[in-house]
């Protein structure tokens, strides 16, 4: 096959190969953003190795997650390969179907640990939550794209009843943290949408004053997160255990940490829940301050990348989509180590691709193919 003859192939089934003299990389004819790739696949290693010291050198709970991963990365590939417009022309379809899986948990979902949050399908138990963490940021994406923007007062209102369903239903469960960054997900494509600084301030405002009323509807436990943030001290050996330990381990570390596999308060099982939601404390005592700091630098490369994706997206509904999904990465790795460092409540939020844990990473990553989509779909202008 000539030169022109391989052009022509590649321009029929790549309709964006060339325009003008410009010619896609294999990455983007593979719709691979490659710097994206890269620093996701720095945080897994790096979690690799953290989750091997913390599950005590247990090499079959690594190869579980890295066989969670394999899937997780076949899911992103997948979705990578779905033009924005047909993730546009699917949004409400998924949004519906999504609203319709949480009233099942709610009627007929299996329960465990107090709460109702799957769906049991035989082979393996659903949670349909983590699918309204993609769906609900497209639904209102899809609703704002074609309004004038910055919203107005009635398409605001609108895009909340279309948050509030979803949130309402996930808090029944009970699933706060969940809740939490579902909220964020589809606040994050409002607030790229302009969202005017009266309406952010009148919604603070408003959240402030329905704390009092808010708190006689947490559950207990919930009320002794938010009392145990307040002053761990007050149970030292209950409900502020977590959070204790998890200070001890990160302020043990101090700048260079104790080295890899040398952690005490994971391996004496001094820290709980130490390969999930307190990973980052094994991590700030092993590998010290400088360890938390190169994993939040990549953590924040990525964060840009995103947000880079959303600013050069073409239209209105990828560069909102796009910027949502990068605002709800950001804040959930904030959310969780500010819970481990003892400067937010514990919400039982797992760190970002590097938590041990199956669902979340394959909706996190499938978020990442949406952006990989969004990153690789654009057309080109002729030059």
């Amino acid at each position: 096959m000539n030169k022109i003859d391989k052009r022509n192939f590649l321009e029929q089934w790549f309709p964006s190969y060339k325009i003008g003299h410009h010619h896609l990389s294999l990455w983007e004819r593979i719709h691979i953003d490659l710097p994206l790739l890269i620093g996701l696949l720095l945080i897994i290693i790096a979690g690799l190795l953290v989750l091997f010291s913390a599950a005590s050198e247990d090499v079959l709970i690594v190869v579980r997650q890295m066989v969670r991963f394999g899937l997780a990365f076949g899911v992103m590939f997948v979705v990578a390969q779905i033009s924005p417009s047909r993730l546009k022309l699917w949004a409400p379809w998924l949004y519906g179907i999504a609203v319709a899986l949480l009233l099942a948990v709610l009627v007929i979902g299996y329960t465990g640990k107090g709460a109702q949050r799957w769906l049991n399908l035989g082979l393996f138990r659903f949670q349909p939550s983590e699918l309204m963490k993609l769906a609900l940021p497209m639904m209102i994406a899809w609703y704002m794209s074609d309004r004038q923007l910055p919203p107005k007062a009635s398409s605001l209102a609108l895009a909340g009843v279309i948050l509030f369903v979803p949130v309402a239903f996930i808090l029944k469960q009970p699933d706060l943290g969940t809740a939490i960054m579902v909220a964020v997900a589809g606040f994050g494509v409002l607030l790229f949408a302009g969202i005017g600084w009266r309406w952010l301030i009148s919604g603070a405002v408003i959240i402030a004053a329905a704390a009092p009323v808010a708190w006689h509807f947490l559950h207990s436990y919930q009320r002794g997160r938010v009392l145990t943030f307040l002053n761990p001290e007050r149970d030292p050996l209950g409900s502020g255990y977590h959070i204790i330990q998890s200070k001890i381990a990160i302020g043990s570390g101090g700048f260079l940490g104790k080295g890899w596999l040398n952690g005490t308060q994971s391996h004496l099982n001094f820290l709980p829940e130490h390969s999930t939601d307190f990973i980052y404390s094994v991590l700030g005592e092993e590998f010290g301050l400088l360890g938390g700091f190169i994993l939040l630098s990549l953590y924040l490369l990525v964060t840009i990348r995103c947000f880079y994706i959303a600013y050069h997206a073409q239209d209105n509904f990828s560069r909102l989509l796009a910027g949502s999904l990068g605002f709800t990465f950001f804040v959930s790795v904030f959310v969780n180590i500010g819970m481990v460092s003892g400067i937010l409540p514990v919400v039982g939020l797992p760190l970002p691709l590097f938590s041990y844990g199956g669902t979340s990473v394959v909706t996190l990553m499938a978020s990442f193919g949406i952006l990989m989509s969004i990153s690789t779909h654009r057309k080109l202008i002729a030059t």
